[in-house]
Order: C-alpha cells, then structure tokens, then sequence
C-alpha cells in the first residue's frame, strides 16, 4: 500500500512538474523563435551573395564560372544548363543580398521568406545531394516564416499595423 502511494505521489508531482515546464515554454513569446528563424535563415543566403559579387554590381569570376559552367538543373534524371546563365547569377546574388536583409529588418518577410524558398527549390534542383543538410533545414525555415511572418520584433508591424 505504501509504495502504491509513494508511486502515486510521484507520478502527481513528475506530471505537475512537466506541466509547469510545459506552461513555461508556453510563455516564452512567438516573436523570439520568429526572429532566431529570420536570423538563421538569413545568414547562410547572406554569406553566399556577397561571394557573388566583386564589387557594385560587378558579378565575381567565380559566380559566372558557376553559373556558366558547374551548375545544371537536374530535373527528371537530365541535367539542363541554366537558361542565361549570367543573368541568373546577377539575381541570385541580388536576391541572396535583398532578401535576407529584408528577413533581418523584418519588412515584407512572408515574401522574403517565400523568395528564399522558391531559390532553395533552384539550389535543391542545382545540387540535388544538399537536401538533407541544407535544403530541407532551410525550406522549413522560409515555410514557417511564411505562414507566420515575422513577429512582433519586426517592421511588418509598423508598416502594416493590421497585420501580426
């Protein structure tokens, strides 16, 4: 009987203890993880548009080399060369800059946010073996900003403030 009851006792206070946890990390507020989601998203798209460039607008060796030489789009088991492929670098390089200083800022990052995954499709299609390691991590990142925005530590809410 003793040891029915201690047994009970315990698992009372483990089930008070993990719902005490649980309305602890409850409370923690949906803009902090929305801004750490902005930051690491960001980072990695930020770091790959400044290799891309050697100065204003003037597009590196190595970012036209890529584009014109290295990267094919693998698409039913063919690879294709991208389409004009010095203009498809000059707007990865745009878009890798733009956008996550957008996300970082928080201003319009439903659409940076989209943006980052529609490039992150084009690089999974580019270097399909990426996907575990990057482009899944990274997809998951723009989709949840996408539905969720930006939070509350953002300019979204002062540009639009009917929006959340």
């Amino acid at each position: 009987m003793k040891t029915e009851a201690a047994s009970d006792r315990s698992d009372k206070r483990l089930t008070s203890l993990v719902s005490h946890a649980e309305c602890l990390l409850a409370s923690v507020p949906r803009s902090l993880p929305l801004l750490a989601l902005r930051l690491a998203l960001a980072i990695p798209f930020f770091k790959s548009g400044l290799t891309k460039w050697d100065g204003f607008l003037t597009l590196s060796t190595g970012a036209r080399y890529l584009f014109e030489q290295e990267f094919k789009l693998h698409i039913l088991g063919r690879e294709f060369p991208y389409p004009f492929p010095v203009a498809m670098a000059s707007a990865a390089g745009l878009a890798e800059l733009v956008l996550p200083v957008l996300l970082i800022l928080g201003l319009a990052t439903r659409f940076s946010a989209l943006g980052l995954l529609l490039m992150t499709a084009v690089i999974q299609l580019t270097i399909p073996d990426g996907w575990a390691n990057f482009h899944l991590p990274w997809a998951a990142m723009a989709l949840a900003l996408v539905v969720f925005g930006g939070g509350r530590i953002a300019l979204d809410p002062l540009v639009m403030p009917h929006r959340r």
